[in-house]
């Protein structure tokens, strides 16, 4: 029922604020329409890189930010986007490219960090692959949707479906880390009166806090669980969908914009991505058919649904909004995944180490494209994501450390609550002062035609 209000919350506010901009297209405000926004018309501004109090402050914010974002699941691409214009001076673009930068060297550290744990209660990988097959080729094709869009809404109007998208997932994520600390509380204070643990819903999240599984299991080298974590044919998938779009991003780049071959190449993201989703799609909805008919119990993945078509499209739309988000934001999507894969019932720490698994493809696949665009310096990319690289690495070994010492795996969702109402407030700030400026220069502020803005 919470997700169902949740869901309406979200349809509703984004139905209000498209429509806002109608209303204002049919009543401009000044004769210019054809003006644009600040940070499409402004120039490319990359300032020098040396040591001062500015390099010091964005080293430290996006150490902060790229540990305790990738440990959330969420990247963290709305802190550092804020921080990189209004602290060391960028320009929007170069911003956003080089968020990505940052969100790319922190995934793909929690990710190697991640292939080297055990799963927490169960003789399976700590990544769920089906869920990031699932995910990723909606997340895709929602990131070049929000790349292409971003053009097209209003400043204010993105600022606004932010802002609205992220007090809805992190009020939620912070409601559903209280109910895990409560359940946690129950099972501790059972455990403590040496009496057998009450089995609740979450019963696998709260035990497996201190790592422990309930069977003793034979210990594995850190080698042995790399090899076991490692799924190779899924990981081919990936890498094949990735080049696949890839490839099409750098051809529509050399291609006149809305032309035949340019509008080609667009909608044939749309059954690339379709192929993979329908594919697993079909998998686990055989599979979850056939469980139910045996009596099974156990859910065919880490989420704790009977996979119905009605939830593999919830599952779709979710994941195509997510990338939306990512394109219009310069994150990698995780700002709707790392929520989404709590709702549906995946323990945080699998569901932390999934969503940085699959935001790696998704931020990688942005690099190359912003790179091959000259979009971001070089000196800079290589600093910042080193410096992710660091943040991702140590903030999954403190706060994985922190959570078998406290025994409460709730912490990871508290974390990803705070990560994205930071966000919301710094991209809030940012935005609502450049819409003011927009508005008190009489700026156009209604939606701009897709052609000529590209």
């Amino acid at each position: 029922m919470a997700t169902r209000w949740f869901v309406l919350y979200i349809l509703s506010g984004f139905s209000v604020a498209v429509l806002s901009v109608l209303f204002i297209n049919g009543h401009p405000n000044h004769p210019n329409a054809l003006l644009q926004y600040p940070y499409r018309s402004e120039s490319k501004v990359w300032p020098e890189l040396k040591f001062s109090w500015k390099i010091a402050v964005a080293t430290i914010i996006g150490f902060l930010g790229s540990a305790f974002g990738t440990v959330g699941g969420v990247g963290g691409g709305g802190i550092f986007v804020p921080m990189l214009t209004l602290i060391v001076g960028f320009d929007t673009k170069s911003a956003a490219a080089l968020s990505k930068c940052m969100i790319m060297g922190a995934s793909a550290s929690s990710v190697w960090y991640n292939l080297r744990v055990p799963h927490p209660c169960r003789e399976v990988p700590i990544l769920d692959y089906d869920l990031a097959l699932l995910f990723q080729p909606m997340l895709m094709l929602g990131i070049t949707i929000g790349v292409s869009l971003s053009v097209v809404f209003p400043y204010w109007l993105i600022t606004i479906l932010i802002i609205i998208l992220f007090m809805g997932t992190s009020s939620r994520s912070f409601f559903k880390g209280i109910e895990m600390w409560k359940e946690e509380s129950i099972l501790k204070k059972e455990m403590l009166q040496n009496r057998e643990p009450i089995v609740t819903s979450r019963a696998e999240l709260l035990i497996d806090t201190v790592y422990e599984p309930l069977v003793p299991r034979k210990e594995k080298t850190k080698m042995e669980i790399l090899q076991f974590n490692l799924r190779w044919k899924r990981i081919l998938v990936l890498i094949v969908l990735w080049v696949s779009f890839l490839l099409l991003q750098v051809i529509k780049n050399d291609v006149a914009v809305c032309g035949v071959s340019y509008w080609l190449l667009f909608f044939l993201q749309f059954p690339i991505a379709f192929v993979v989703f329908g594919y697993e799609s079909v998998k686990l909805y055989e599979e979850s058919k056939k469980r139910r008919i045996a009596g099974n119990t156990e859910s065919v993945c880490e989420a704790t649904l009977e996979w119905s078509p009605i939830q593999l499209a919830f599952c779709a739309v979710c994941g195509v909004l997510g990338g939306t988000v990512g394109g219009l934001l310069g994150s990698g999507g995780g700002f709707i995944l790392g929520p989404l894969l709590l709702e549906i019932g995946v323990i945080p720490q699998v569901a932390s180490a999934t969503a940085t698994f699959v935001m790696l493809f998704s931020s990688s696949l942005s690099v190359v494209e912003f790179y091959l665009l000259e979009r971001f310096p070089i000196p800079y990319a290589i600093y910042l994501t080193m410096v992710s690289v660091l943040a991702g690495f140590w903030g999954q070994f403190f706060v994985r450390k922190l959570v078998a010492f406290l025994r409460r795996a709730s912490i990871i969702v508290f974390i990803l609550s705070a990560v994205i109402i930071a966000s919301a407030l710094t991209m809030g700030v940012v935005g609502i002062e450049k819409s003011v400026q927009m508005i008190h220069n009489h700026e156009f502020v209604g939606f701009l035609e897709f052609c000529s803005s590209q």
